[in-house]
């Protein structure tokens, strides 16, 4: 391949040309060269010998040297040279001293079959890695873009896509469902990511992701690229349903009609794009009770209770309107909670009346047990806002006394009376803690407070890894649909109105606990 009767300047051409057609720098190609003739050389001189191979940029010559190391007194004459045998070398070593790396030039040498494809290994290896890192940096910027191409072929239910300069690959669970895409098919895609990987695809695509709605719109929306409207949200159960938010920056358009377009064509383009996959497009609104009501059409909504401490909204509507406001197997209201980032609890006119009304009686009844009250204060207290015991102890005086009915020495009684059930409570839950045997860890864990402590011993859960195999709906309690039915399932910890930001938060802190141990 590379002996004393090669044409050395077609080298250089070889390498401008590989250089050309993987779109790569020249310099890397020869500097690939260089690696493989100096691994052949190693087989060749022996592989204690630290070879260093020079190819001339001009005219192709190749240099083959062994690397030394100027030292006082050479040990090992492979690696190790004196500074009076280097002069000898060469007499521009004089200038050179102890430490510094001289080159010792090694007689050229016709490539057996084994060195010339240990040469072509280590060439081809070098390409490749030069190319992908070309492919990275190329699509690195385009990450979070529509990119479109010619699907390539199927692999194991995955569609590699050839991009032009790089091939990227749409996994089996980011294609829509249903979808009949074959070789041949020019396809668009969202990339999600780019990765440098040491094998194996590096640009990854999303046909599935909301992104890709959000981007489709972008497309076909000038107002929106024009960032006259912007997208707020979205959500999709692709090739079914999907919501997006948009809100009007110029304040005299219609987001809403502008997304839609004349006589549907713009959003219709969408549709087409995802495989007529329906598309609700929700106005956006600083008042999250506006947009779930906009959010969950055609359902008419009564009224919803919004908390937005903990990111959770009561939707109240009558029985008619139930089925609709939750959809076929609950796919309105679940894209309407992603929409929103808020907790959407659906019930009717009734079924609200009914949970007031036990909350109403389960507080009063609290405060005329362990605060030794009459009925009448307890309803007091309760329908001026006091939740719990700890709302009493934590109150003033001032402010019990502004209740019409509460004198001064009443308010004195009633916190006095919140700090000693405080007080006792604390002492009777630590001691219950101990009593179920939880485990350090979990007792520890941050956000959980004694309370739901004592409620997991007592449903056996003891450790940190059991309450890490919880689902978020497990502890805050959700609505399901069984057999057309929606039916209510009971969190473990639902009594403390945790929201599911804060059941997600809780479960993945002691998930990242256990991985980090």
């Amino acid at each position: 391949m590379l002996n004393r009767r090669a044409d050395k300047l077609e080298l250089l051409r070889i390498a401008e040309a590989v250089a050309l057609e993987k779109s790569i720098d020249k310099e890397l190609i020869i500097d690939s060269i260089e690696s493989g003739i100096a691994k052949a050389a190693k087989s060749k001189f022996g592989s204690e010998n630290d070879i260093k191979v020079l190819i001339n940029r001009d005219n192709g010559d190749i240099g083959i040297f062994r690397k030394l190391t100027i030292v006082e007194k050479p040990e090992n004459t492979n690696l190790e040279i004196s500074l009076d045998e280097a002069t000898v070398l060469n007499e521009e070593n004089k200038s050179k001293k102890i430490g510094d790396e001289v080159l010792q030039p090694l007689p050229s040498f016709d490539f057996g079959r084994i060195a010339a494809q240990t040469a072509k290994q280590v060439i081809s290896h070098n390409v490749r890695e030069a190319e992908r890192e070309r492919q990275y940096n190329d699509f690195i910027d385009k990450k979070d873009t529509i990119l479109s191409g010619i699907v390539k072929r199927l692999e194991f239910g995955n569609i590699i896509v050839d991009l032009g300069k790089a091939e990227g690959i749409i996994q089996k669970n980011e294609m829509i469902p249903r979808e009949n895409i074959k070789a041949g098919d020019r396809v668009k895609a969202y990339c999600l990511d780019v990765r440098r990987e040491p094998r194996g695809q590096q640009i990854f695509l999303s046909r599935a992701h909301p992104k890709f709605m959000e981007k489709l719109f972008i497309q076909e929306v000038p107002e929106i690229y024009d960032g006259l409207i912007e997208i707020k949200s979205s959500a999709r159960d692709p090739g079914s349903r999907g919501k997006i938010c948009v809100k009007a920056i110029d304040t005299s358009l219609d987001p809403v009609g502008a997304c839609v377009g004349m006589r549907g064509s713009r959003v219709q383009a969408v549709v087409n794009e995802l495989q007529g996959e329906k598309i609700d497009i929700v106005s956006w609104s600083d008042d999250p009770a506006v947009v779930v009501s906009n959010a969950l059409s055609p359902a008419e909504i009564q009224r919803v209770n919004v908390d937005n401490e903990i990111k959770k909204l009561d939707v109240i509507l009558t029985e008619e309107n139930l089925s609709k406001a939750i959809g076929r197997r609950g796919q309105n209201v679940r894209l309407a909670t992603k929409l929103l980032n808020y907790e959407i609890n659906i019930m009717t006119d009734q079924e609200d009346t009914e949970r007031r009304q036990i909350e109403f009686k389960e507080k009063t009844d609290n405060f005329i047990k362990n605060l030794e009250l009459d009925e009448t204060l307890g309803q007091l207290l309760v329908a001026e806002g006091f939740s719990s015991i700890d709302d009493i102890k934590d109150s003033s005086v001032e402010g019990l006394t502004k209740i019409e009915g509460i004198e001064e020495e009443t308010a004195k009684e009633l916190i006095e009376r919140a700090k000693e059930f405080h007080q006792k409570d604390q002492e009777e839950i630590s001691k219950k803690i101990k009593d179920l045997g939880l485990d350090n860890d979990l007792i520890n864990h941050e956000g959980l407070t004694p309370g739901m402590l004592v409620t997991l011993g007592e449903q056996k859960i003891l450790t940190l890894n059991d309450f890490a195999d919880f689902a978020s709906d497990e502890l805050t309690g959700a609505y399901d649909i069984v057999k057309g039915e929606r039916v209510k399932i009971k969190g473990c910890l639902e009594d403390f109105a945790l929201s599911k930001k804060e059941a997600d938060d809780l479960i993945m802190s002691a998930r990242d606990k256990i991985y980090k141990n």
